[in-house]
């Protein structure tokens, strides 16, 4: 399917999609089981119910307890993890390429059947209870928390993927059970691998293995949301600095001027070279850590810069910010910056490349999001053909004050932000 890269893709009868990168040289093998929906197909009441369903695939299958398959894995000396985010669902493991048949074993079996036994359920309940207490208190973690929260309020997109402590209290044994039927279907999932393996022998050995998955259609959330620029000020009297979140609207995953926009946040704030870096950190010493994030999603996206600082500096850093967002829109960016900023997203995206675990993630991702499969040489010509013109005109369209969300999260007493301060 592509040459470049050794891909194979193969398509099950039941809609289950097969796909490999056959990499020889190395002695293992990554593989992936993706869900193709994550905590934005939510319905509100039942918040966190796929990352508990993540948690519980764990916990035991019907023909192994949680303790066989932590055993069996460290047997072969293989790596078994998973994460949910807003999209997806992914559950993988790396082995070496002699042990793939234990490892398939093991994964499917966890993926196709849980039991979410009545203790476990519980037990595991208390430990996400515990996981969102620690993201509560990570001032860090929770002021991106509470800034998503406001900024696609209303919308499942902006609910936190862990759940609240009254959803996940709630939930119940016939809910996990029914959205485990509902999302783990034949049409909803991707398997991604890459190592030394065989593309017809793997398809067959997983075609084995989900022959009796039912097929149906990939789930999304239809709607896409509506960004909301509300300014958030929460008193945190326990904290000693003030964390800032700032953000506006971005392209989603498959905007064509994506390699634009990964090139404004890289100059804006996506390194130790960056313009926020160098101001806020480097020149001024208002801050330990600042930076900004591009959160692209199917249908919509947001690009997010964090910084923290003293309540007495908090004001002057959200300045500062909103300086670079009107430097970014007046003015051209040098070649040399242009230049700079292009080859650190090449590198960062190349040297991925040579993990077996984010090729794997790559593939996925992109067929989940494009349907097609790109060459990094067809990134790298990408990312060359932007010129400054198309970053400023990008800078233009980004950064309206009308659309910028702010949440303060600290010690505020006395600190006071309007929407006329946000003028950029």
């Amino acid at each position: 399917m592509n040459a470049e890269r050794n891909l194979r893709r193969t398509v099950l009868p039941n809609g289950l999609i097969v796909l490999t990168e056959r990499m020889d040289y190395l002695r293992s093998v990554a593989m992936g089981v993706w869900i193709k929906s994550g905590s934005r197909c939510e319905a509100a009441e039942m918040n966190g119910i796929s990352h508990f369903v993540e948690h519980m695939l764990f916990k035991g299958t019907r023909s192994r307890s949680a303790q066989r398959i932590a055993r069996e894995m460290d047997s072969i000396g293989g790596n078994l993890d998973a994460f949910t985010s807003k999209e997806t669902i992914c559950f993988n493991v790396k082995s070496l390429s002699d042990h793939v048949p234990i490892a398939l074993d093991i994964l499917t079996d966890m993926v196709l059947n849980p039991i979410f036994a009545l203790p476990d359920i519980e037990r595991e309940r208390g430990v996400i209870l515990e996981e969102i207490k620690i993201d509560e208190d990570n001032p860090d973690v929770l002021v991106h928390e509470l800034f998503t929260q406001s900024f696609w309020k209303g919308h499942p997109l902006g609910k936190p993927i862990l759940g609240t402590t009254e959803t996940v209290g709630r939930l119940s044994q016939q809910q996990l059970f029914a959205y485990h039927n509902d999302r783990f279907h034949g049409g909803n999932i991707v398997f991604s691998a890459v190592g030394n393996l065989d593309h017809d022998q793997f398809t067959e050995a997983v075609a084995a293995k989900f022959s009796a998955l039912e097929g149906g259609e990939a789930l999304h959330e239809t709607s896409a949301p509506e960004p909301s620029a509300r300014i958030i000020l929460r008193n945190k009297k326990a904290l000693e600095q003030v964390q800032i979140c700032l953000g506006v609207p971005a392209p989603p995953i498959t905007d064509e001027n994506r390699y634009a926009t990964a090139i404004l946040n890289t100059i804006l704030g996506g390194g130790m070279s960056s313009r926020l870096f160098q101001t806020i950190r480097e020149e001024r010493g208002l801050a330990y850590s600042v930076y900004s994030d591009l959160s692209p999603y199917r249908d919509t996206g947001n690009l997010c810069v964090f910084a923290g600082t003293s309540a007495g500096k908090s004001l002057e850093v959200v300045d500062l910010i909103l300086a670079e967002f009107r430097n970014l829109k007046e003015t051209p960016i040098g070649a040399e910056e242009l230049t700079r900023a292009k080859d650190q997203l090449k590198g960062n995206i190349l040297l991925g490349l040579e993990s077996s675990n984010s090729r794997m993630a790559n593939l996925a991702r992109q067929e989940m999001y494009f349907h097609q499969f790109f060459t990094a040489d067809e990134i790298v010509a990408r990312i060359d053909a932007v010129d400054a013109a198309q970053v400023q005109r990008m800078a233009q369209r980004l950064f309206e004050p009308e659309s910028i969300a702010v949440t303060l999260l600290g010690r505020l007493d006395g600190v006071k932000l309007s929407r006329a301060r946000l003028a950029c």
